[in-house]
């Protein structure tokens, strides 16, 4: 028996790879499948099952391609119902795989399908559980997102998962390894370890949400505080979960091809589409097509895309760094982005030479904004997340959460210049970029963001704790 873990930063997401004597599975797979395929070829193992651990939001998976090209059945716990062909496994329904085994566990909560599966050896003795959104590592999935009827509220959901974890998880044998489906950075969870793999035990011991004295009415209060508002874009990845999508290939071949400036220029006004910039934010900064988004694929860059862009029916069309276009194609469509149209032939270079416009972005040194501040008052935008600036930040600045920023553009300075810094400087470039794109240009970015802000001298508001 061999368990792997295929972890995906950029998404914070695990898929699992599982193989026993000629056969394999694999759990909660992402959208380009051919890795997982060419990986069993190698082995010389036929992938026998694809196991679902719910309707996943934050991402779309390869389930459908993937059992198209190989023929495995896909499986997933009570009350899924999907719109395509599939196996709905009862609670307790044990599917062999070579000389071991993975039993269904139904675990409501995070969502009504959601279910974990427990993996027994030969011996039948109980070796790990692919958790989804279930249990995370120092945290239980939200109760938040499922899509549900009107009568089931999330302290519904919340009381449903703690009875998964007490009757169904919490059970188990602390020796048994947890291997979920998210880690940090997940938009699923809200307090989530760095690490991807742990025992059981062990999170018996440190997850807040597995106390062995905690009543369902502290659990209910406790998976419930805090929750930040989801991701827009997520129902609409859920929708292409349960009903299908188009194959990874199609949108690989649409999305790569190349648009000289011109055809580039006319395409994108016969379809609406957003010209979205995944260069390097110093890139972006020297030169960019007027208009343009600027979200840096070496960033966050799935997750903001669905965050700020929403529509995954939205048109497209990239301007990349030379070599990662079908980098930049794949990663949108694992977020359920599958209308990109093309991309920039010669990139930003290829725009000048054809003699259009190129704009810039003002930049500014924290130590050079110091200096001005000490001679004019000039407002200063704060684009972090709330607990980022409850934690630190400067008195004077306005705080507007780039997630917010499409719908408060009415709050932006009226001045004549502005500056605008995030933590480091990647989000504060989105946030001017949008705001470019809507008729803003009074924007100076900061470089390196707060990071810079710290090591001067202007005074800071800090606390002890943040929210």
């Amino acid at each position: 028996m061999k368990i792997e873990q295929i972890y995906t930063g950029c998404l914070a997401q695990g898929a699992y790879y599982i193989t026993s004597e000629s056969e394999a599975v694999i759990i909660d797979p992402l959208r380009e499948v051919q890795p997982y395929i060419d990986r069993a070829t190698r082995d010389g193992v036929k992938i026998k099952y694809i196991f679902e651990t719910h309707f996943h939001a934050d991402f779309v998976s390869g389930h459908v391609t993937l059992s198209e090209k190989t023929g495995a059945p896909i499986v997933y716990g009570p009350q899924a119902n999907p719109q395509f062909e599939h196996i709905s496994a009862i609670d307790g329904q044990v599917f062999e795989v070579g000389n071991v085994s993975l039993t269904v566990l139904h675990t409501p909560g995070h969502t009504m399908e959601s279910s974990t599966y427990l993996l027994k050896d030969a011996e039948g003795k109980e070796i790990a559980i692919f958790t989804g959104d279930t249990l995370f590592l120092g945290d239980v999935g939200r109760p938040d997102l499922a899509q549900k009827a009107d009568d089931m509220t999330q302290e519904d959901l919340a009381g449903l998962l703690y009875e998964s974890l007490r009757n169904k998880i919490m059970k188990l044998p602390d020796s048994v390894t947890v291997y979920p489906a998210h880690g940090a950075g997940s938009a699923c969870g809200k307090n989530m370890m760095k690490e991807t793999v742990d025992s059981l035990g062990n999170q018996k011991k440190m997850n807040y949400a597995l106390r062995a004295d905690m009543s369902k009415e502290e659990f209910i209060a406790e998976v419930t505080e805090g929750l930040q508002a989801p991701p827009a874009y997520f129902p609409l990845n859920v929708q292409m979960n349960k009903e299908g999508y188009e194959s990874i290939d199609d949108v690989l071949a649409s999305g790569t091809q190349a648009y000289e400036p011109l055809a580039f220029y006319e395409l994108a006004k016969a379809k609406e589409a957003i010209v979205l910039d995944v260069r390097s934010v110093e890139a972006f900064k020297n030169g960019h097509i007027p208009g343009s988004i600027f979200i840096g694929l070496d960033g966050s860059f799935a997750p903001w895309v669905g965050a700020l862009v929403v529509d995954v029916q939205q048109p497209l069309l990239l301007v990349c760094p030379e070599g990662r276009e079908e980098e930049a194609v794949t990663r949108l469509a694992r977020v359920g982005f599958d209308q990109t149209l093309g991309y920039l032939k010669g990139g930003v270079k290829a725009w000048e030479a054809a003699d259009q416009f190129i704009d810039t972005l003002e930049t500014i040194t924290a130590e050079e904004m110091e200096k001005s501040l000490g001679a004019s008052t000039i407002p200063i935008l704060d684009v972090r997340k709330p607990g980022e600036y409850n934690a630190d930040h400067l008195p004077m600045a306005q705080h507007i959460p780039l997630s917010e920023l499409s719908n408060r553009v009415g709050e932006i300075p009226d001045t004549d210049r502005f500056y605008i810094h995030c933590a480091g400087g990647y989000r504060s470039v989105i946030a001017s970029s949008i705001l470019k794109a809507r008729g803003h240009h009074n924007m100076v970015d900061v470089i390196k963001g707060y990071a810079g802000i710290k090591k001067t001298n202007l005074e800071r508001k800090t606390s002890a704790c943040s929210v």
